[in-house]
């Protein structure tokens, strides 16, 4: 077994409050794990803290064998520089609940300008990239169009081909979803299914079980900032042997 991401005992306080409280989990290469739960769980700050978005209190993260946010000298950790946690974080693409596109860019620019800045792609070959990727996610015409000139699914999409661009190790997804009318949820899920056919691993916090039950190779329930119950779809989603785990489910399902 191949680990992209191994979390060992991760810990996440802010102030008084312990948001995560010794979590253990691991993503296999290639696979796809959802993260399902109660609002208020961690699940969101446990994907921010996989790209070391927010500092870990204790315990440890890797990404590909990569310690994530800290550099160890003997038994101690040392905080990375933001240099160098900016390229830790060009390996891992993350999309957000609300998009975040550049409003001023177009559907193709917004694609393109990470890969320029951060990788230093020739412009043509960005673009010619971002064309690419703007069809395979249903939007080769819009390449011209700006974000508002775009529905919530379409630019939804526009972010998904933006990720993808920097040619990420992980895809980190935070109820990619859970902002669109539910007539546009269909065509997001769609690109991310394809996405899991073409092996990119992904770790998924989503309220979308179907999607979860179909998609995932591994599904995480988490509540009150603890892994509650882990494996595969069929058992703890039809077979939850947690009685957290099946109050939850039965209240959503």
């Amino acid at each position: 077994m191949t680990l992209m991401v191994d979390a060992q005992k991760v810990v996440k306080n802010f102030g008084q409050l312990k948001v995560l409280k010794g979590i253990d989990m691991q993503v296999e290469k290639g696979s796809v794990t959802c993260l399902i739960g109660p609002s208020g769980s961690g699940k969101s700050t446990m994907l921010r803290c996989l790209n070391h978005l927010e500092r870990i209190t204790a315990g440890r993260l890797y990404i590909d064998g990569e310690l994530i946010g800290y550099t160890q000298r003997g038994n101690t950790l040392y905080e990375i520089s933001e240099k160098e946690a900016a390229r830790q974080r060009s390996d891992i693409g993350m999309v957000f609940q609300n998009f975040n596109l550049f409003p001023h860019r177009t559907a193709i620019e917004n694609i393109m300008e990470a890969p320029m800045v951060v990788k230093g792609v020739p412009a043509a070959e960005a673009r010619a990239r971002a064309q690419r990727l703007l069809h395979e996610v249903g939007l080769g015409a819009k390449a011209d169009a700006y974000p508002l000139q775009l529905s919530g699914g379409q630019q939804q999409r526009v972010a998904i081909a933006r990720a993808v661009a920097m040619d990420p190790k992980l895809m980190l997804f935070d109820e990619p979803t859970s902002a669109l009318d539910p007539e546009l949820v269909g065509e997001v899920l769609g690109v991310m299914r394809r996405l899991a056919e073409q092996g990119m691993t992904m770790v998924v916090v989503t309220h979308e079980i179907n999607f979860a039950r179909e998609v995932a190779d591994q599904v995480v329930f988490m509540a009150d900032g603890v892994v509650v119950e882990s494996g595969p779809p069929e058992q703890v989603i039809d077979n939850p042997t947690q009685q957290r785990t099946q109050e939850f489910l039965s209240s959503i399902l």
